[in-house]
């Protein structure tokens, strides 16, 4: 891993995780009480690693096209994970009509792939980059 790469792990993986790590943490010092994985978590997470995403293209010129594919595929991921995130909502106030352990499992799916999405990304920048030095 060079320079790069390493910053993005650090700076945007785990602030991105932080929010799960947190509560994993109070889950295992607590009488279990609230649930070891939410939603919401993941959702913060995937939200995070995109508009890094988006951030990270901003300044990438080389394949303009590229760009804009991965610029859409974040923007639509954001738009999902605002529907999850909608959904979270609805399911505290009718329980019965949303089903959150489903979609605590989408959100955590999903989380996964915008990770290997946003890696990606940063390995063919990062790859592209230091072949024009």
């Amino acid at each position: 891993m060079n320079d790069k790469q390493i910053k993005w792990l650090m700076y945007t993986v785990l602030v991105g995780l932080i929010p799960i790590f947190l509560r994993l943490i109070i889950y295992f010092v607590t009488d279990g009480s609230i649930k070891m994985f939410s939603a919401s978590d993941f959702i913060a997470f995937g939200i995070i690693l995109h508009i890094s995403n988006i951030n990270e293209l901003e300044h990438y010129t080389k394949d303009k096209s590229w760009k804009t594919i991965q610029n859409g595929l974040s923007i639509i991921f954001i738009v999902f994970y605002g529907l999850l995130f909608s959904l979270t909502l609805l399911s505290e106030a009718q329980p019965k009509f949303i089903n959150y352990s489903m979609v605590r499992k989408i959100t955590m799916i999903l989380s996964l792939v915008s990770f290997f999405i946003s890696y990606a990304i940063y390995y063919r920048i990062n790859k592209l980059t230091r072949r024009r030095k």
